[in-house]
């Protein structure tokens, strides 16, 4: 089974090092993005098992790229966990309606992140 690929769009360094450390010493390939722009390239470019992504990020905000995944048939299948300081229910919502897979809120607890990771990366059939 060939290694999940991961991408993490978050514009805080330290956030993004931590969850790029944390998710390539679980096995996983990842690739960081500090912005919406580096992510839609990054998208262009590689299929991704799992994107991360913060809603509030330069350029491209991370709802605009949730939807622009969902809406592609080449990456519909995405799975995307939106991770968010702002957890009111109306951006929740707006979220998931956009078609995100999960959401967690800021702060997050690491090892809660990895496990909702774990549990949308697809496995294989049989």
């Amino acid at each position: 089974m060939p290694i999940p690929k991961i991408l993490v769009i978050e514009d805080e360094e330290l956030v993004r090092k931590v969850v790029e450390f944390r998710l390539k010493k679980e096995g996983y390939d990842v690739y960081p993005a500090k912005d919406g722009g580096e992510a839609l390239e990054l998208i262009e470019q590689h299929q991704f098992d799992v994107i991360l992504v913060d809603i509030m990020i330069p350029y491209v905000g991370g709802l605009e790229i949730t939807q622009k995944v969902k809406s592609d048939p080449k990456t519909a299948s995405t799975q995307i966990i939106v991770v968010s300081a702002n957890g009111l229910e109306n951006v929740i919502l707006e979220a998931f309606a956009l078609g995100a897979d999960d959401f967690i809120a800021k702060p997050f607890n690491l090892p809660e992140l990895m496990m909702r990771v774990k549990k949308h990366i697809k496995q294989p059939v049989g």
